[in-house]
C-alpha cells in the first residue's frame, strides 16, 4: 500500500532532560510507533513557542517539570503506517529536571530513566543514538556539535524501533 504523506510537515518537539547522568525515555503509547522507546514529546500548538511547547509536553507525558537549556537535534521523520503517512519535524531539546515524579500519561504507555551507558535493551534508532551522543558529549564538557537528520520513509519504519 502506498503511503501519502500530509501537505505539509507537523512540527514536533522533543526533550532530553536529564538527571544525575540518565535520560527519560518513554515508551509510545499510540501510533504512530506505538510501542517504540522515544525521548518524550509531541506537536507544538499554535502560539506556542518551542521552549513553552517541550516544557508541557514533558509534562503531560512524564509528570516532571524541565527546564530547557538549548536546541539539541532537528530531526526530519517521514514514514507510514497501515497506508497513512506521516512528515514530523521535530526539535529535540536539551534539558534538565527540575521538579516532579516521573510517571507515565498522556502518549507513554510505559517510561524509564535510562543511563547512556546502557541503552541496548531499548531498540532505540540511529538518529535517537545520535542526538543523545550529542548530549551526552555536551554534558562532559564537549562541544556537542548539533544533530540535523533526515530519516527516509525506510529508515523510519525500519527494525529496532524505526523513526526517532
Amino acid at each position: 500500500m502506498t503511503e501519502s504523506l500530509p501537505p505539509r510537515p507537523v512540527i514536533g518537539v522533543g526533550a532530553l532532560g536529564g538527571i544525575d547522568g540518565r535520560f527519560l525515555l518513554i515508551r509510545r503509547g499510540h501510533p504512530p510507533r506505538q510501542g517504540c522507546w522515544s525521548l518524550p514529546g509531541g506537536r507544538q500548538e499554535a502560539g506556542e513557542t518551542v521552549e513553552q511547547a517541550g516544557r508541557r509536553e514533558i509534562r503531560e507525558e512524564t509528570g516532571v517539570s524541565i527546564r530547557v537549556v538549548d536546541v539539541l537535534a532537528v530531526v526530519d521523520l517521514m514514514g507510514g503506517e497501515d497506508g497513512a503517512g506521516y512528515h514530523y519535524t521535530v526539535i529535540d531539546l536539551e534539558a534538565e529536571w527540575t521538579d516532579g515524579e516521573a510517571v507515565a500519561g498522556d502518549d507513554a504507555a510505559d517510561l524509564v530513566w535510562a543511563h547512556p551507558d546502557h541503552l541496548e535493551s531499548f531498540g532505540l534508532s540511529p538518529a535517537l543514538l545520535a542526538v543523545i551522543a550529542s548530549s551526552v558529549d555536551r554534558r562532559r564538557g564537549g562541544p556537542g556539535a548539533p544533530t540535523l537528520l533526515s530519516l527516509s520513509p525506510a529508515a523510519a519504519s525500519g527494525s529496532g524501533g524505526g523513526g526517532r
